[in-house]
């Protein structure tokens, strides 16, 4: 597929073009990888669990025998995967039919609308819908409703929510649950803590989860390595954390990350809340004698075309854009124990890396951008 063009015959770039984007995903990765690559983005994918096989998971027949010796008289549905594949599990095990019939005679919740169209696409009767799409809130209304000596099914999702399951128990529920599917580690022993070194090290823009299990699974990782408070202390400041939804947000903001999370909890939105960030908080517009300047992670946009650059050379670029036309010490351009002469080679190799004299030398005072 060819790329758009600018009016000055130069590729458009596209939304994403210039940032680096992580993704934990493993379900549904490559939809996503996609969706992020087709708007430029750089994708460092290391999936950090995967689901799973349904035969591996032989239990799932198991519980769901005992489920209809019981017949719940309430049913919560977690996923819409997840119930996908019980009835898939169920269908194998000649169960599929005796299991429509156990949710027909039941009372059935759904946690979010993504399970309740779930559950109509099986044929199913209706399921009530908890507005903020959470487990808690589930259980909270049959907490308010009471539900002392009734029994109630929960479908769960990956990981068991034993706060949830405690709550009933404790309510006097007799509570029975279904795990159609199990988190495996997805790590290959390379991608992930490859992925934790680019965290630290503040070389991604965004890193993306899908699956509050992964935020888990990252943060053991890290700290198995030895670095946990690097990586968590880099997601509060300098990587942006974005996460599908409030339940996935969760083990983040425990940690005081403050995740990037889409009105809708879905792929598509967790996309285009992405594309809105950084345009919006990681990408520095400047005015120049050449027209807009924008700085973004990779590189910048000048006359409607991307110009991938190295780090030291963004980072010059950007401490000249954030006072367009002022002069910038060189002192202030000296990053750690790098020495004048290396930054005269940064900046001298940024001029030739642009198509314009963008930055100007101001004598025995230092640069600026030129405007």
């Amino acid at each position: 597929m060819s790329s758009p063009q600018s009016p000055g015959g130069h590729d458009e770039p596209g939304e994403l073009t210039g940032f680096r984007v992580g993704v934990t995903a493993h379900r549904r990765a490559a939809d996503f990888i996609s969706a992020l690559e087709r708007r430029g983005a750089q994708v460092l994918h290391a999936p950090a669990l995967r689901i799973s096989p349904v035969a591996e998971d032989t239990r799932v027949v198991e519980d769901t025998r005992a489920l209809l010796a019981h017949r719940p008289e309430v049913v919560v549905v977690t996923t819409a995967y997840g119930l996908r594949r019980w009835f898939e599990a169920a269908d194998a095990a000649g169960l599929g039919e005796d299991l429509r019939e156990a949710f027909r005679r039941a009372r059935v919740l759904a946690r979010g609308a993504k399970a309740r169209g779930q559950v109509l696409s099986l044929e199913l009767d209706d399921a009530e819908v908890a507005e903020d799409e959470r487990t808690s809130s589930v259980v909270d209304r049959l907490l308010a409703e009471g539900v002392a000596g009734r029994r109630v099914a929960v479908q769960l999702h990956g990981l068991t929510d034993e706060l949830q399951l405690e709550r009933l128990v404790a309510a006097g529920a007799r509570v029975e649950t279904v795990a159609p599917y199990r988190w495996l580690s997805a790590d290959d022993g390379e991608r992930l803590p490859g992925l934790i070194r680019e965290v630290c090290a503040r070389r991604l823009d965004v890193l993306t989860f899908t699956a509050a299990p992964a935020v888990d699974a990252l943060f053991s990782t890290a700290q198995e390595l030895g670095r946990l408070e690097e990586l968590v202390d880099a997601l509060r400041s300098g990587v942006t954390a974005a996460a599908v939804g409030p339940v996935c947000a969760g083990p983040l903001r425990e940690a005081g990350i403050e995740p990037v999370v889409p009105e809708r909890y879905r792929l598509g939105a967790l996309v285009r809340s992405v594309c809105t960030h950084v345009a919006e908080e990681r990408t520095l517009r400047a005015p120049t004698r050449f027209g807009p300047l924008e700085v973004r992670g990779t590189g910048a946009v000048l006359d409607g075309r991307f110009l991938a650059l190295p780090d030291g050379q963004v980072a010059v670029l950007r401490a000249l854009a954030r006072v367009p036309g002022t002069v910038v010490p060189r002192s202030a351009l000296l990053a750690g124990a790098e020495s004048g002469h290396a930054l005269e080679m940064t900046v001298s190799r940024l001029r030739r890396g642009l198509p314009v004299p963008l930055v100007e030398t101001v004598i025995k005072r230092g640069y600026r951008l030129a405007v």
